[in-house]
């Protein structure tokens, strides 16, 4: 009986699961193609009879990433993942039908989180600590203060700086909090005057 292999992957465009078997003697004699249902992403399959060449759309990163297995990792045995470059994650799974699913399952779970952690996470996580860390300092010393006079004021973290907002005038001053420019900037400030709406 031919044996079949499964390949999955996550969409990069729409997010979803997107999973297709093939017999190890269909993909043994041509390439395949597995389209995402939305259209707008594919995997690419081709061999030369002694390795494959699989061009897999990364829903990790948004890319796409070529790479060559061997036919015997990719026709027999439980199965492989493909890892996604930059993150060093698996972002492609092919072997065994039931082994791919769950790890397709596993792997969209993780694209899920890596989505959310993306959109919350700072752009330089170290750099906004050592900014957080300053600004507390110099709020220590009372060194934060408003042109209309107050000192009381609001901050809000954002992904790459940091806004400190005047409570009385609405007046604000950002502090860029990505790079080491802008932590060499906050350093030698002993106190910060956040510019007043008159």
């Amino acid at each position: 009986m031919d044996e079949i292999r499964s390949f999955g992957y996550i969409c990069p465009r729409c997010g979803k699961a997107v999973m297709a078997a093939r017999s190890a003697f269909a993909l043994s004699a041509a390439a395949a193609r597995i389209e995402c249902e939305c259209g707008k992403s594919e995997l690419d399959v081709e061999t030369d009879g002694v390795k494959f060449r699989l061009n897999v759309p990364c829903a990790l990163c948004g890319g796409t990433h070529t790479a060559e297995c061997s036919a015997e990792a990719v026709l027999h045995g439980r199965g492989i993942g493909l890892a996604c470059p930059e993150t060093k994650q698996i972002c492609c799974y092919a072997g065994e039908p039931e082994q791919v699913r769950r790890a397709l399952e596993e792997l969209a779970v993780r694209s899920e989180k890596e989505k959310a952690a993306g959109e919350e996470a700072f752009t330089d996580n170290v750099i906004m600590y050592e900014i957080l860390s300053e600004l507390r300092d110099i709020a220590a010393r009372d060194g934060i203060s408003c042109t209309c006079g107050s000192r009381d004021y609001a901050m809000q973290v954002r992904r790459s700086a940091v806004d400190l907002t005047c409570k009385r005038c609405g007046g604000k001053l950002r502090l860029g909090a990505a790079t080491d420019e802008d932590l060499d900037a906050l350093c030698c400030q002993m106190t910060l005057t956040i510019k007043g709406v008159s």
